[in-house]
């Protein structure tokens, strides 16, 4: 599936909710389903930077796609861990640096969140594009 697919899916699946308590349930939903990420990964080197919470990335190139872990130590920030996790991971490297992740603005999600939550959402987007141009670069 294409990130423009999922994004789409992600909104529609937002939009079936009317008020916005119902959509934080869903993201809290959404980080209890996603899978475990092993401790190992959760390490500083994993860290995400500009985040008030702890919330970690992992990422691994197989077979010419990144395959993303995560995890955080707050349920809100872990469904949009979640949802990121879901949009990006098993995508290529030149897909993740080209998407625009039009879905944040689309189901309200930043602007429903706090401004350390949004913070935290955008520093998660650019560690993801950055691991994506890291792997491009060593995958030539």
């Amino acid at each position: 599936m294409s990130i423009n697919e999922i994004q789409d899916e992600i909104i529609l699946e937002f939009s079936a909710f009317d008020d916005w308590m119902d959509k934080y349930a869903y993201l809290i939903e959404l980080g209890n389903s996603l899978p475990v990420m092993p401790d190992e990964y959760k390490t500083d080197k994993n860290l995400i930077e500009g985040c008030q919470s702890k919330v970690w990335f992992h990422a691994e190139l197989i077979d010419g796609k990144i395959v993303f872990s995560a995890d955080s130590d707050a349920i809100i920030t872990k469904g949009i861990a979640s949802l990121l996790n879901r949009v990006l991971s098993g995508q290529k490297p030149e897909d993740i640096l080209n998407a625009e992740l039009y879905f944040i603005e689309k189901t309200g999600l930043q602007q429903h969140l706090s401004p350390t939550r949004s913070n935290g959402l955008m520093s998660m987007v650019k560690q993801l594009k950055l691991y994506a141009l890291a792997y491009k670069s060593i995958s030539k």
